[in-house]
């Protein structure tokens, strides 16, 4: 006796099974998560501390004079101050203030000689 037909592997439920699998393993992935762009702090290359950046008070006052942590400094050697005290470290910070009754073009110049010795951070101080 014979018999008329040959035994055949029925691959539709196999894929389809692959194909539940797949979509499950795909929901399960977790995905790259978007967020804010953030700057970690890296470890120093050398042992030795680093300097913290150095931070100048410069109040100008309703005269027209200038004090540089509480020490008076004319407005032609505010640069010249700035330059020995940051030594190029462009990473000092600076913060302006003045009077009320001062008019801001004097704070303006002040800011102007700040940017021109090369430094990159000026902040301004809220009235007193």
């Amino acid at each position: 006796m014979t018999t008329g037909g040959s035994a055949q592997i029925n691959v539709t439920p196999m894929i389809d099974v692959l194909l539940v699998l797949l979509i499950i393993f795909m929901v399960i992935v977790p995905t790259k998560s978007v967020g804010l762009d953030s700057q970690v702090p890296q470890p120093a290359d050398s042992p030795a501390a680093p300097t913290p950046p150095s931070t100048i008070v410069i109040y100008v006052k309703g005269e027209g004079s200038l004090e540089v942590n509480r020490r008076p400094v004319m407005l032609s050697e505010l640069a010249n101050q700035l330059m020995s005290v940051f030594h190029g470290r462009p990473e000092s910070t600076v913060f302006v203030g003045g009077d009320g009754q001062l008019e801001f073009r004097h704070i303006a110049q002040v800011i102007d000689i700040c940017k021109g010795t090369g430094i990159r951070h000026v902040g301004l101080m809220p009235k007193q």
